[in-house]
């Protein structure tokens, strides 16, 4: 899902007004405070005041901007994710090797990003399960966009003969993904690094690959 809406998008088409552009510099930095905020503090601590003075803008420049906090919020993890699927696109694009070597560096750059920015992440977890049916909607289709390219590998591997052609893929990328999630408890809560995630998410793919490849002839 691309993070800008359709009328900022229609408007950086067209040629920019001043009242435009300085419409599109308060939204950013309204952005960039909210998610600032959110990563020191955390959802509920954060309050729009606070974005709104560390941004040096009103409490109406958020609401101009945004429908709420929560809106907000939403809209700084789809910015998130937008700059982290194509970091990770880019990253597949590289790649010429096994699915496997391939899978792990695209997932590694997963990892890297959201390390940097823990409590964002934690932020987000903790709100994934008080938020409404449409903002998980919304969330789902927030990371379609990263599941895609994981589909892409897979899919490249099965063309290439090095999975099997009757696999299911789509079940396969659910298996891969959710064990690509559920290390992320494991950073926030005991501390894992860049390579303890790495590490465990390698053995993770050592079960669930082989049972997709194709088996060597005895």
């Amino acid at each position: 899902m691309n993070p800008f809406p359709a009328a900022l998008i229609a408007t950086a088409a067209a040629p920019m007004t001043r009242r435009g552009l300085a419409k599109l510099r308060t939204r950013e930095a309204l952005l960039a405070a909210g998610k600032r905020l959110f990563t020191e503090r955390g959802y509920e601590e954060a309050t729009v005041r606070d974005i709104a003075r560390a941004a040096g803008m009103s409490t109406g420049a958020v609401f101009a901007n945004f429908t709420d906090k929560a809106d907000l919020f939403q809209q700084v993890l789809s910015q998130d994710a937008w700059t982290l699927a194509e970091t990770m696109r880019q990253v597949a694009s590289l790649r010429d090797g096994c699915v496997r070597e391939t899978l792990l560096t695209v997932l590694a750059a997963g990892y890297a990003f959201h390390l940097k920015q823990l409590p964002l992440l934690r932020a987000a977890c903790a709100e994934g399960w008080r938020q409404d049916a449409a903002r998980e909607v919304t969330s789902r289709d927030r990371m379609r966009q990263i599941i895609s390219i994981l589909e892409g590998v897979l899919r490249k591997a099965v063309a290439n003969g090095e999975m099997r052609s009757d696999i299911d893929v789509d079940l396969a990328v659910d298996l891969i993904w959710h064990a690509y999630q559920s290390n992320y408890r494991l950073a926030i809560y005991d501390g894992f690094d860049l390579e303890g995630l790495t590490g465990r998410l390698e053995r993770q793919l050592d079960l669930i690959l082989p049972s997709l490849a194709h088996r060597q002839a005895a």
